[in-house]
C-alpha cells in the first residue's frame, strides 16, 4: 500500500520500522517540529524525524494541519491510508478522509481505557491487571475511532518504561496485521460508558505524598518511571525514585522506619530500590546509602 505515516516519538518508530518492512511504499513522515535542546539551542528532530531520514523518506513537519493549503498538499500523496502513531496533533477531518482507506492509530491502551495522551502511565497508576494495543479508525473524536485490532499483555510490576517499549513493539506487528487484512476487518465500535481518560502526565503530580498507601505509591513509582520520575526530598535535596517496593511497617507518614530507608505511608510502608540524586546516575539503594546514610526517625517529604 502507499501510506503517509505520522509520529514523533520512540514509541512510534518500531511501526514505521516495521511498515518498510513489510514492502509498504511510506509516500511521506508527518512528525512534529524539531525541537531546540542542549548548548546552543541547536534543533533535535524527533525520533521519528531522525529514523525518517535516515530511511530516506520524505519529512513534513506542519505547526498545524488546519489550513487549507497544508490538507491540500496531504491530499496530493495520494494515500492508500495514513498511518498514526503517538503524532501530537489532532487530525482535521478533511485529513482523516484524504486516504482512500482512511486513517488508522497505534493506541497504546486497550479501548475504551484510556484515551489521551498518557495511557501506559495510567493504566500503571490505576492498578490494571493488563493493557496492551489498539488498531483502531480514526475519526473527529479523540481516540473514540471504531476498533480493528487488539492484543494484551500483562502489567505485572513493568515501569512505564518497559510497557512502552514492550507495547510499542506489539503494537508495530499488530499495525501491519490490520494493514495486510483492511478489506476483511470488521471494525467495531467503542462503548463510550466505559471509557476513561489518560490525562498527560505533569512533574507536580510526580511528587510522593506519604500519606497515601504505601501500594498506591508503589504503582505512582512505576507509573512515573523513567519520565518525569517519582521523587521525593531529605534534608532538602530532591531524590528521584525509580523503583520501590512494599515492605512491613508503619508510623508517621514520612517517617524513616529503619536503616534501610523504609518510610511509613498511610497505609504500610515502602523501600526504594533504585533512587537517584541531582546530576548523578541511578543507583541502587545500597549504593545511595552507602554515601548517604539516612538515620531511623528522619523524616522525608
Amino acid at each position: 500500500m502507499r501510506l503517509i505515516f505520522m509520529g514523533t516519538p520512540d514509541f512510534a518508530v518500531p511501526t514505521l520500522d516495521a511498515l518498510v518492512e513489510a514492502g509498504h511504499e511510506v509516500a511521506a513522515v508527518y512528525s512534529q517540529p524539531p525541537s531546540r535542546s542542549g548548548r546552543g539551542k541547536k534543533e533535535r528532530p524527533s525520533p521519528v524525524h531522525a529514523r525518517a531520514d535516515e530511511l530516506g523518506i520524505e519529512v513534513r513537519h506542519p505547526a498545524s494541519l488546519k489550513g487549507a493549503e497544508e490538507q491540500a498538499a496531504f491530499a496530493a500523496l495520494e494515500a492508500d491510508a495514513a498511518v498514526v502513531a503517538a503524532y501530537g496533533l489532532l487530525l482535521p477531518q478533511a485529513v482523516l478522509d484524504a486516504p482512500k482507506h482512511g486513517c488508522f492509530n497505534v493506541h497504546g491502551s486497550l479501548l475504551p481505557q484510556w484515551r489521551g495522551a498518557a495511557p501506559i502511565h495510567r493504566a500503571i497508576q490505576a492498578g490494571d491487571e493488563e493493557t496492551g494495543i489498539t488498531i483502531m479508525r480514526m475519526e473527529a473524536g479523540l481516540d473514540t475511532g471504531p476498533m480493528l485490532l487488539k492484543a494484551a499483555t500483562p502489567v505485572d510490576r513493568k515501569t512505564t518504561g518497559e510497557l512502552h517499549d514492550e507495547l510499542a513493539a506489539m503494537g508495530a506487528k499488530l499495525m501491519v496485521k490490520a494493514l495486510s487484512q483492511i478489506d476483511m476487518l470488521e471494525p467495531e465500535g467503542q462503548d463510550d460508558t466505559l471509557a476513561t481518560y489518560a490525562p498527560k502526565i505533569s512533574k507536580v503530580e510526580a511528587g510522593l505524598d506519604f500519606t497515601k498507601p504505601a501500594e498506591m505509591l508503589e504503582r505512582e513509582v512505576r507509573a512515573f518511571a523513567p519520565f518525569p520520575g517519582s521523587w521525593f526530598e531529605l534534608d532538602g535535596e530532591r531524590i528521584k525514585l525509580l523503583r520501590a517496593e512494599l515492605a512491613e511497617g508503619d508510623g508517621q507518614p514520612g517517617t524513616v522506619l529503619d536503616d534501610r530507608l523504609t518510610i511509613a505511608c498511610g497505609d504500610g510502608a515502602l523501600r526504594p530500590v533504585t533512587l537517584q540524586r541531582a546530576g548523578k546516575p541511578a543507583m541502587a539503594l545500597d549504593d545511595f546509602l552507602r554515601g548517604n546514610a539516612v538515620p531511623q526517625g528522619a523524616s522525608v517529604a
